[in-house]
């Protein structure tokens, strides 16, 4: 989400006006409902709360269930159990009583965004859940004040319900639901909001609400969908991005067990959409994967991708300035830095490769296309794992001409995502395939076409330079990313980023880009262009520290300055104070500067991104043999106020074990354009015994919450890096380890 979006977000619900709080009435069994609804009035559909970003309707029944409909996408992040949460607080709700349950479409006029991404949809939602419940409360309160004849002001909503302190009398929300919608909506400005010490939900450790649904196997997952009279698909795409079909054996084909049809397809050109390809439906996922083998196809590779891991290394390894010919930016006096005879300059070259997304459900999409008939519009029915639905309606309307009326679309829980469910190519094939076909498709991906045709992290180097004064203060630091670019335009996630520590806080530094054509895909993947940057900044930091002869823990807090916000109420700018107090707090509960024996080290790094502020120390043991072991990571998060604990730690746990997993082993070559890498014997994964101890501590500061999705991975290559530095006096620039010759 770019900053454009974000403000409008936040001005959008900060105008939420009394008219948005509307009552729902006609509920069967006099049941009492809170809705959430864009542009709502008071002719709209019934709703009691509306606004632009409550992605959730909240309903409670005649018999004491509160149903809580949550419609933002979950892929593991615990974003359907921590918002409802929130409503369940403020509501004073007993979470025994919840049930949540995701949203039946996709309709933004009614649920808001229905987008998740970017960590930030706690974020955008916090106030506004809160709103909800309070709301809620108090009409519950207004409803037992009049059941009960006593003032409002002496009851107290708990426990899903109302009691009257001095005399314990009480009402359950299920006897006053058929009241509470009557009473008068109160106005924003009037609610009570809970305080932290009052909490008795947020803040506590609560399992998902799917988790039984999950470890029994009856999770809703996309490629669990079964829909009848349905076929089974397959598409086979240029295993070079771009090229073009001319011709294929699709009669020969067509005569294999089990194949009920195939199609020779001309996209339309759109990576991210259609893409020219072999359709083949069948009865049977296993006969549509045996007749592929079977394709003989020809492309035209005239456009294609032609490139070269080997050819981009040996690019950015001829780059022999310091400064790239895209300055991005630059503050200060940098050159006199670097000429001034008495400071020490030091310069480093860092490289990162491109990494696959890993989701265990691979790539999977269900559609069932309907041609109108005697004058009916065309619809189309999909269950589709994604991170955005609105976006979906914006393909389905661009590709095939469907309005939102015309779509039925069925938001599935994700087996993963880390951005890579944020395009939408995988449902245009299977759309395509009931198209033709007429009837419905479940279209899945195999574990090789989701690693041929991911969207990876983009990889790059980047050369540094820093200047060190007589006082081993870093005078002037300069980075060069080298880059890629795509038909010309440089990614959007290649750096620099003026926000990113340190480019913020140095007084002389200086960011620049250097670009190299590269045509294979590109895509947002866990913390996207911090998970590089932290790993090549704060390694260099820490190699400044000993080239300084300084503690890198007092290097870092230094470079911090005075304690402020850099940007005045803008969760996407380092907050120094909040940075100095989470590597303080690292650094204690890992006990920071204790002697270690020979083969152990100590590694710290801190970074800032995701509007988190995180710190990590690992501990590494390497032996003669190389053999690395990570045995502890400490982590201190600053992320404003815990909802649910068990979600918090368990995402900063995945974060970390899925940083170090890619760190080890795991890289992605290609040559001619084509990927090299097929399956997971060629792109390993962390085994469960070498994943370390992780010990979270969180600062539960007064700012708004955010998101855990993202933020914890970033520190923890550079701080295994400056640990292995430590135990070896070996430097690490490069990633994975296993190509320098470390196991793990």
């Amino acid at each position: 989400m770019n900053n454009d979006t974000l403000n409008a977000v936040t001005l959008m619900s900060a105008q939420i006006s009394r008219r948005g709080f509307l009552k729902l009435t006609g509920l069967t069994g006099g049941g009492f409902v809170l809705a959430s609804a864009l542009e709502v009035t008071a002719e709209s559909v019934p709703s009691l709360v509306g606004s632009v970003e409550l992605n959730a309707y909240v309903q409670i029944t005649d018999d004491g269930t509160i149903t809580i409909y949550s419609g933002s996408p979950e892929m593991g992040q615990g974003i359907k159990t921590s918002l409802p949460m929130i409503v369940a607080e403020e509501m004073g709700a007993d979470w025994d009583d919840v049930v949540v349950v995701q949203t039946p479409g996709v309709d933004t006029e009614r649920y808001g965004r229905q987008s998740a991404g970017g960590s930030y949809t706690l974020y955008l939602n916090w106030n506004l859940m809160r709103q909800m419940g309070a709301t809620a409360g108090d009409m519950f309160l207004s409803a037992a004040a009049v059941a009960m004849e006593l003032p409002k002001k002496e009851l107290k909503a708990e426990n899903s319900r109302v009691v009257h302190a001095k005399t314990g009398e009480s009402r359950t929300f299920a006897e006053l639901a058929g009241l509470a919608y009557r009473q008068p909506i109160p106005d924003k400005e009037d609610l009570v909001y809970k305080g932290r010490q009052d909490y008795t939900i947020i803040g506590t450790a609560k399992s998902q609400v799917d988790s039984l649904e999950i470890v029994t196997g009856v999770g809703d997952f996309g490629i669990d969908t079964r829909v009848p009279d349905m076929l089974y698909g397959v598409y086979e795409k240029c295993p070079a991005v771009g090229g073009r079909i001319l011709s294929a054996n699709i009669e020969e084909v067509k005569n294999e067990p089990g194949v009920v049809d195939a199609y020779v397809i001309t996209g339309n050109g759109n990576v991210r959409e259609l893409m020219d390809g072999v359709g083949i439906v069948g009865d049977s996922t296993w006969a549509v994967y045996e007749a592929r083998k079977k394709l003989r196809i020809k492309w035209d590779e005239a456009d294609a991708s032609k490139d070269s891991w080997a050819g981009f290394v040996e690019f950015a390894r001829s780059v022999e300035a310091h400064t790239g010919n895209d300055v991005k930016l630059e503050r200060g006096d940098v050159d006199a830095a670097f000429t001034d005879a008495n400071n020490k300059v030091l310069n480093r070259f860092y490289e990162y490769p491109y990494v696959f997304h890993l989701c265990l459900e691979p790539m999977n999409c269900t559609a069932h296309y309907k041609v109108g008939r005697q004058g009916e519009e065309d619809s189309l029915e999909v269950w589709l794992p994604t991170q955005n639905g609105p976006r979906f309606q914006e393909v389905a309307d661009r590709v095939y001409g469907l309005k939102k009326e015309q779509l039925d679309i069925h938001i599935k829980r994700m087996g993963g995502s880390f951005g890579r469910r944020s395009s939408n190519e995988y449902a245009c094939e299977a759309i395509e395939l009931s198209k033709r076909s007429g009837r419905p498709v479940k279209l899945t991906w195999s574990r090789e076409d989701s690693m041929r045709y991911d969207f990876f992290r983009e990889g790059g180097f980047n050369k540094l330079r820093a200047a060190i004064n007589p006082q081993g203060q870093i005078a002037a630091w300069e980075e060069q990313t080298i880059g890629v670019a795509q038909g010309g335009k440089p990614s959007r996630f290649t750096g620099p980023n003026p926000r990113a520590f340190p480019f913020s806080t140095m007084e002389n530094v200086r960011g620049s880009l250097t670009t190299h054509r590269m045509d294979t895909l590109v895509g947002p993947w866990r913390a996207p262009y911090s998970n590089t940057h932290a790993f090549v900044s704060q390694s260099f930091i820490h190699e400044l520290a000993v080239a300084a002869g300084r503690d890198h823990v007092e290097l870092l807090i230094e470079m911090m300055g005075e304690a402020k916000w850099l940007e005045e109420d803008n969760i996407r700018a380092l907050n120094t104070g909040r940075a100095v107090d989470v590597i303080k707090l690292a650094a204690e509960k890992a006990g920071w500067g204790r002697a270690m024996p020979s083969g152990h080290g100590l590694g710290f790094a801190f970074y800032f991104c995701h509007a988190a502020h995180v710190a990590e120390v690992a501990e590494v043991t390497v032996d003669g043999n190389r053999n690395l072991t990570l045995n502890k990571v400490t982590a201190a998060i600053d992320v404003g106020p815990i909802i649910n604990m068990s979600g918090a730690i368990s995402q900063v746990q995945g974060a970390i074990i899925d940083g170090f997993s890619t760190m080890v082993g795991q890289k992605i070559t290609m040559e001619a354009g084509r990927i090299k890498q097929t399956n997971l014997d060629e792109y390993p994964v962390l085994r469960i015994d070498a994943a370390p101890e992780i010990d979270v501590h969180f600062i539960q500061s007064d700012y708004a919450p955010t998101g855990l999705g993202e933020p914890a991975l970033p520190p923890l290559a550079p701080a295994v890096a400056n640990a292995i530095f430590a135990a070896t006096g070996e430097r690490v620039r490069s990633m994975p380890l296993t190509e320098l010759g470390y196991k793990v």
